[in-house]
């Protein structure tokens, strides 16, 4: 077997995070957050702050805890952003770490 270098690790951990259909979605989703999401009950600019998690779990008409456990893995895997807002947790898409993700991809296959 084989050790991995650490950028396979990555992108191993963004396709797990990906594998999920409910994950992939959400990570559409926040791609264009104000076609998906009612804006008007926003508390914060959903390209800067993101998204309210409370806004991503009426959509997706999951329990919180599952929400915020798929929004805990997409984070790990550096496809997200958090960032705390009062009590709430908004995320937003990691662009950036996206397009190295869909680079490394692209040189790993």
């Amino acid at each position: 077997m084989t050790a991995r270098t650490e950028p396979q690790l990555d992108l191993i951990d963004v396709l797990k995070a990906l594998a999920n259909p409910v994950r992939l979605q959400v990570l559409s989703w926040l791609r264009e957050p104000e076609r998906h999401f009612p804006m008007a009950e926003g508390i914060a600019d959903p390209h800067e702050a993101g998204v309210c998690v409370s806004h991503i779990q009426a959509k997706t008409g999951l329990a919180q805890s599952t929400v915020s456990s798929y929004m805990a893995v997409l984070e790990r895997a550096g496809l997200v952003r958090s960032t705390r807002i009062g009590k709430w947790t908004h995320y937003r898409r990691d662009e950036e770490r996206i397009a190295a993700f869909v680079a490394l991809l692209g040189r790993s296959l």
